[in-house]
C-alpha cells in the first residue's frame, strides 16, 4: 500500500519496536501516531488503559503527558497576544499588579513563556497547598520572589507554567487558561484535547502508573516537583477531581493521534496553528528566544516560546516517557504518549525506527 509516497514496509520497523515495547511488558498502554503531509501514517496502540487490564489501550484513550501539555499552554497565552487582549513584552505587573513585587516588576509574558522567568517551582510556603487550590498557588507565586533576575538564566518551570500563564490570563485578558483553551484553541485547532476533561469523556482517560515503586524520588527533577505535593503521585492524578481540574504545567490530557496532527502543522504557515495565531505571533511561537544551560535538565538548550528546538526538530518531552515531534528532517509530526511512567528509552526507540534522532534533545522535564 501507497501512503504518500511510503510504501507499507518502509513503517515495518517501527511497528516491530512498537510490538515489542508491549509484547516485552516495557510497556504497559501506550499510543504512537505519525502524520505526513497532512495524513496519518502510523496510528498504534497497545496494552491497557487502567491498572485492573479491563480496558484496551485504543487510538481514542486521552493521556496525561506531563510537560508536554506546556506548548498547550502556551499557545493559549499566544491566543491571546494574537487577539491583541496581552503583550509579550509589556511587564506582567502591568495586568496583574499582585505579581509586580519582590524583584518581578519587570516579569515579562515572554519570559514566562521562555522559561526565563525565575520561577521554576513554587516557593517552600506553598509546600502544604492542595495542589487542586489554583487561586492559592497563584498567590504563592505572585508574592514570592524570582530564583533569579528574570531573563538571565533559564530553567524550565516544571510546575509552575501554567499557573503563571493563567495569572496573566485572568488579569489581563478576562479569562482562564482553562476557558481559552477549552472554548476557542481546542475547537480551532481540531484537537482530541482538553485541559479540564469534561464530565463525559472521563471513561477515555488512561490511570497513570509508576513502572517500578520509588520512580518518583528518583528523578532528577525531583526538586522542582515536590511543592506542592501531589503531581507525581498516582492517586491524585488518577482522580476525577485532578483530570477535570487545569494545573497548566503538566495535565493536559490529549490522545496521541491528535497530538501528532497539532505538530505536523506547527511549522506551516498557512496551516491551522499560524491561521489561529496569525503570521507574526505565530513566527515568535517557533522562534529560538533563549539559549543556555538549563539548570532543570542540567545541559544547554534553545527555547521557542514553550518548545525546544533542536537543528530540524522541534520537540517536547512529558516526564514519565511521553513526548512529540516535529521533524523537518523526515517532513512528519510523531507522538508517542503513554501511561506508564519510566524513562524515555521507549519513545528514543520509536525515534530511532522512524529514522530521527532525539540524543541531543532531552525530554526528561
Amino acid at each position: 500500500m501507497q501512503i504518500d509516497g511510503f510504501t507499507e514496509e518502509q513503517y515495518t520497523p517501527v511497528r516491530r519496536v512498537f510490538e515489542q515495547l508491549v509484547g516485552e511488558g516495557c510497556e504497559s498502554g501506550a499510543g504512537l501516531s505519525v502524520w505526513r503531509a497532512g495524513r496519518e501514517v502510523v496510528r498504534l496502540s497497545g496494552g491497557f488503559a487502567d491498572t485492573a487490564r479491563t480496558r484496551p489501550f485504543d487510538a481514542a484513550t486521552l493521556v496525561q503527558p506531563y510537560s508536554l501539555s506546556k506548548p498547550f499552554a502556551a499557545l493559549t497565552a499566544l491566543t491571546a497576544v494574537g487577539e491583541g487582549l496581552l503583550e509579550l513584552d509589556r511587564p506582567i505587573a502591568g495586568y496583574w499588579p499582585e505579581y509586580g513585587r519582590a524583584g518581578k516588576e519587570r516579569t515579562t509574558l515572554r519570559q514566562v513563556l521562555a522559561h526565563s522567568a525565575g520561577q521554576p517551582r513554587f516557593p517552600r510556603e506553598a509546600r502544604g497547598l492542595d495542589p487542586l487550590d489554583d487561586a492559592a498557588l497563584r498567590a504563592s507565586l505572585a508574592a514570592a520572589p524570582p530564583e533569579y533576575e528574570p531573563g538571565t538564566a533559564v530553567g524550565e518551570h516544571a510546575l509552575t507554567y501554567g499557573h503563571l500563564i493563567d495569572g496573566v490570563l485572568r488579569a489581563g485578558a478576562g479569562t482562564t487558561l482553562g476557558e481559552l483553551f477549552n472554548g476557542v484553541v481546542r475547537p480551532r485547532l481540531g484537537l482530541d484535547a482538553w485541559f479540564g476533561v469534561p464530565e463525559e469523556e472521563l471513561h477515555r482517560v488512561a490511570e497513570l502508573e509508576y513502572a517500578e515503586p520509588g520512580w518518583a524520588e528518583r528523578l532528577p527533577a525531583a526538586p522542582w516537583l515536590r511543592v506542592p505535593a501531589g503531581p507525581l503521585d498516582p492517586a491524585t492524578v488518577n482522580s476525577a477531581a485532578w483530570r477535570r481540574s487545569v494545573f497548566g504545567a503538566v495535565n493536559l490530557h490529549a490522545n496521541a493521534s491528535s497530538t501528532a496532527r497539532f505538530f505536523a502543522g506547527l511549522t506551516d504557515g498557512n496551516g491551522p496553528v499560524a491561521e489561529l495565531l496569525g503570521p507574526a505571533v505565530h513566527r515568535e511561537f517557533l522562534a529560538p528566544q533563549i539559549t543556555g544551560h538549563d539548570e532543570v535538565f542540567g545541559t544547554e538548550l534553545t527555547w521557542t516560546l514553550g518548545l525546544l528546538r533542536d537543528g530540524t526538530k522541534i520537540a517536547k518531552g512529558g516526564i514519565g516517557g511521553s513526548a512529540a515531534w516535529w521533524s523537518a528532517g523526515q517532513g512528519h509530526g510523531v507522538a508517542y504518549l503513554t501511561r506508564r511512567l519510566a524513562d524515555h528509552s521507549r519513545v528514543a526507540a520509536v525515534a530511532a525506527a522512524l529514522g530521527d534522532d532525539l540524543t541531543v534533545t532531552p525530554l526528561e522535564s
